[in-house]
């Protein structure tokens, strides 16, 4: 009889490994997260060989540890070295995940002719295109000055060999869900083959060094296909996000090694690729309504952008016994809290309406400074009055109906000034606090405020 594989079971959260399925894992307290995959062969001697280099290694003193600042390499695409923290870092591993056909190869082949432009030796490895395919798709990008250096092939051993051969500055993998080993005995995509493969990028990456971009699938649930540990292995995540019916795009940095999280770029889609919007808080202010109810503009700090945004909101009597809530842009239960402290603390009965929130441009803020705007949105279209269309807030508010104090208070001003606000409503605290010089303000008036009957008041 044919001897049976060995197989183990292992988290998809947190990569902890059992010999047995269990429908809790001991690591993060997940619930039914163990898949099963086979064992991967060992190679004979390889052990051996590590646990002799290691000798020679001692622990290193902190002091004598060089922190110069890491090599980077500009893309040439403003938006994308942002989020990157200035550029791409030398020996890094970047993921790059996102919706399919939302532009992820799009944007990943014009970085690669910009750099090949610039003198850059970059290897395009698809797994998921001919050459044919791709000549077409860069064709439509724009002329490529020097050749770029395109590998199809989903066997990662030939993958590895030939960029140790041709040793590029920048390489990308597209997919990493393509990517299998012969030793590992499963299907390409499963998630033994992604943490395998995962795992041998990342040894190369710094061992020769060059900075791999791998682009990752998402599941339903908008994270990268493939066990969680992948994030965990990489030195940059990136999340390109966006409507697939609407023109716009988000690439959002969630983790970063070498510079800020959080931060955001924006993309327009185009026929010809994918083009940098400038100033994102006039770009998601266009087709703004003057002078409507329920429409106010509030500011969000993404990273250390400030970005203006419109916050929209509809309410009206309802025709049901359990009135409708929706929110689109922002959290849902926030919503419900806010209304529940308009109604409390203003005495504003909003329990019979319907409710309706939506941040116009299709971005998703979860920012507490947002509670002003949507407050003072609720009570504009509940009172069927408008807010003064040059009139900007933010602010926090809490459960007693106070407005607290936020960050990044002046760089929201400024922005917001920048674009010909005349009012800014914001947190008092805030106010006092502010340092910007009043040629900077062009005249705007600052009103702080300490609670949402002041709100009320001069709404």
């Amino acid at each position: 009889m044919a001897k049976s594989k060995k197989t183990t079971f292992f988290c998809k959260e947190c990569g902890y490994e059992s010999p047995k399925w269990l429908g809790q894992c001991p690591g993060c307290h997940q619930w039914d997260v163990f898949v099963e995959a086979p064992i991967a062969a060992s190679v004979p001697g390889v052990g051996k060989a590590v646990a002799a280099k290691s000798k020679n290694h001692v622990p290193s003193k902190l002091s004598e540890v060089r922190s110069d600042e890491e090599e980077r390499i500009m893309t040439g695409i403003g938006e994308l070295d942002r989020v990157l923290g200035g550029g791409i870092v030398a020996g890094s591993l970047v993921l790059v995940g996102g919706d399919p056909g939302i532009g992820k190869s799009t944007l990943l082949l014009q970085m690669c002719r910009l750099l090949a432009d610039a003198g850059k030796k970059v290897v395009y490895v698809s797994g998921e295109e001919s050459l044919r395919q791709i000549k077409m798709r860069a064709e439509r990008l724009g002329e490529f000055k020097k050749d770029l250096l395109i590998l199809c092939e989903t066997d990662l051993d030939i993958v590895s060999d030939a960029i140790e051969a041709e040793k590029p500055d920048v390489v990308i993998i597209d997919s990493i869900q393509t990517m299998y080993r012969e030793e590992v005995e499963s299907a390409p995509g499963s998630v033994g083959q992604v943490r395998e493969a995962t795992s041998i990028l990342m040894r190369m990456a710094k061992s020769l060094p060059v900075s791999i971009f791998i682009v990752g699938h998402v599941t339903k649930e908008g994270v990268v296909a493939g066990p969680r540990v992948l994030e965990h292995m990489v030195d940059t995540v990136l999340y390109f996000e966006g409507d697939g019916g609407a023109s716009y795009r988000f690439l959002r940095g969630v983790k970063n090694r070498f510079g800020s999280t959080d931060e955001i770029g924006v993309f327009e889609m185009r026929g010809d690729g994918l083009r940098e919007v400038l100033n994102p808080s006039e770009y998601m202010l266009q087709g703004k309504p003057e002078n409507e109810p329920g429409s106010v503009v509030a500011c969000s700090i993404e990273g250390t952008r400030p970005i203006l945004v419109e916050v929209q909101a509809l309410v009206c009597q309802t025709n049901f016994n359990l009135p409708r809530r929706t929110s689109a842009g922002t959290d849902y239960n926030r919503v419900n809290l806010l209304m529940a402290v308009i109604e409390k603390r203003l005495g504003i009965r909003m329990g019979d309406c319907d409710a309706y929130i939506n941040v116009a441009g299709g971005m998703r803020i979860n920012e507490p400074a947002l509670d002003l705007g949507i407050v003072a949105a609720l009570l504009s279209s509940y009172k069927n009055q408008a807010l003064d269309s040059r009139t900007i807030c933010f602010g926090e508010v809490g459960l007693v109906g106070e407005i607290r104090a936020v960050n990044f208070a002046e760089q929201r001003v400024m922005e917001a000034a920048k674009l010909g606000f005349r009012r800014c409503i914001m947190p008092k605290v805030n106010a006092k606090t502010l340092q910007i010089d009043k040629s900077v303000l062009n005249g705007m008036e600052i009103v702080g405020i300490k609670s949402v009957y002041e709100l009320l008041e001069v709404m």
